[in-house]
């Protein structure tokens, strides 16, 4: 029971890397350019960006900790 919980937290964390991955700015666009550019600059990066760095490390760490989960359970 435990362990379908956690694949079923494994598969949402894994979508939701994929789309905020994709929501990074490349080289000329991304989030900031979608909703309107530069309007808060600050120290490089806009704000938006920066919280959106901060949410994918989070589901990064998140998805990291459940593979090894997952990968000690079916040990």
């Amino acid at each position: 029971m435990i362990t379908a919980s956690i694949v079923v937290l494994h598969v949402i964390v894994s979508f939701a890397l994929i789309v905020l991955v994709l929501l990074h700015s490349g080289r000329g666009g991304g989030l900031s350019d979608m909703f309107g550019g530069m309007g808060s600059v600050a120290a490089g990066s806009t704000v938006v960006e920066r919280n959106l760095d901060r949410i994918t490390i989070g589901a990064a760490i998140l998805f990291g900790f459940t593979t090894l989960i997952l990968a000690l359970r079916m040990q």
